[in-house]
């Protein structure tokens, strides 16, 4: 079996692994958040990051809830990492955007945050629930420190080791727009 072929097998896979169950359910705590009238603030590194920015678009184009990411803007973000270091960039943007409990915040990762490894998601977390705010995550390999204090975290399932990280990202986008088209959240049209 060739790349292709074997990649594209295991993204079959991984898709009927995903549980149906729990995006559902996060899809109706999602809803909760925008009929509350809560923001949802994205957070991630790497290619995580980019996925927040389109997320945010989605979000607010196609569902009608308010979201931002703090990767939006670099000059913040590195004013923060300049001022206070890198592990705070997450953290101390959300203290800045006066977070509440309405709010929800969404992480976006491969590995979910740990005490030496993307540690600015871990301190997020911890200043996103000192708020009451509720965690929602996509993440892969064992979830890290969002699945462990996350409301709604999807793990992506590890098929293959050596591909963690692209079937972790391309699976972000995969359910990030399962959510943004589910009836529950749309509320606007795509063009297409």
């Amino acid at each position: 079996m060739n790349h292709s072929s074997r990649y594209l097998s295991e993204v079959s896979k991984i898709a009927k692994l995903v549980s149906a169950d729990k995006l559902q359910a996060m899809a109706t705590r999602l809803d909760r958040v925008r009929l509350r009238s809560g923001r949802l603030f994205f957070i991630g590194l790497g290619g995580s990051a980019a996925n927040a920015s389109h997320a945010v678009n989605d979000f607010r184009r196609l569902c009608g809830i308010e979201a931002y990411t703090p990767t939006d803007n670099v000059a913040e973000l590195t004013a923060i990492a300049n001022d206070e270091g890198w592990n705070a960039i997450f953290s101390r943007w959300l203290s800045e955007s006066n977070t509440n409990p309405k709010d929800g915040l969404f992480v976006l990762s491969v590995g979910g945050g740990t005490d030496t490894v993307s540690l600015p998601l871990k301190l997020a977390i911890n200043m996103a629930k000192a708020r009451g705010m509720t965690v929602f995550g996509i993440v892969g390999r064992d979830g890290g420190y969002t699945k462990t204090m996350g409301d709604h975290v999807i793990v992506i399932p590890t098929i293959n080791r050596r591909h963690i990280t692209p079937h972790t990202e391309a699976f972000q986008s995969v359910i990030l727009h399962c959510l943004v088209s589910h009836p529950l959240l749309q509320k606007n049209p795509t063009k297409w």
